[in-house]
């Protein structure tokens, strides 16, 4: 095996270890079947391979990743489309759970979870992609590279889809 593959498998086993969590979440958002959604997760792990050896360091390594989640999640809402699954066929297991050790602030948590992801799950494509690399800590300027709009255009589509995330959960201001 030559010295720059071992670097680059290096780099990408570093890359799914340190994003792997960000990858299925942001997954999530574009998929909510678990098995689909599995695939998903595979594609966009199959082009952060394939993309990795043309990364020159433009941007961070994070927005680079991001940035291909996002652009494979957009990708496969085209190719599924209408593929909408009702939150109320979701299965139990399909939704995030949150391993704390007290039942009933599990119950809580996990039910204020669902609550969200539903209220998520609810909004345009466009607002959700905004609320899922929000809460995934990119600022500003990472959401505009990931998308590909200004800063500016980031800020207002934030303000827009935060509005209807509190809507959608029925949120009164």
């Amino acid at each position: 095996m030559s010295e720059g593959r071992r670097v680059l498998e290096q780099q990408f086993d570093r890359i799914l270890g340190e994003q792997g969590g960000a990858i299925s979440r942001l997954a999530y958002s574009y998929e909510t079947v678990a098995s689909v959604r599995e695939e998903l997760v595979q594609e966009i792990g199959l082009a952060i391979w394939q993309a990795l050896p043309r990364f020159r360091g433009e941007c961070s390594e994070r927005t680079f990743v991001f940035r291909i989640a996002h652009n494979r999640g957009l990708t496969h809402v085209w190719r599924r489309r209408p593929a909408h699954q009702p939150l109320d066929d979701l299965e139990e297991a399909d939704q995030p759970v949150d391993p704390r050790p007290h039942p009933d602030e599990q119950a809580a948590q996990t039910d204020q979870r669902a609550r969200l992801m539903a209220a998520i799950q609810s909004l345009p494509l466009t607002h959700r992609q905004m609320i899922v690399l929000m809460l995934e800590g990119l600022s500003h300027a990472e959401i505009a590279d990931v998308v590909g709009i200004t800063e500016n255009n980031v800020a207002v589509r934030l303000n827009r889809a935060r509005k209807a995330l509190k809507d959608a959960m029925g949120v009164r201001p």
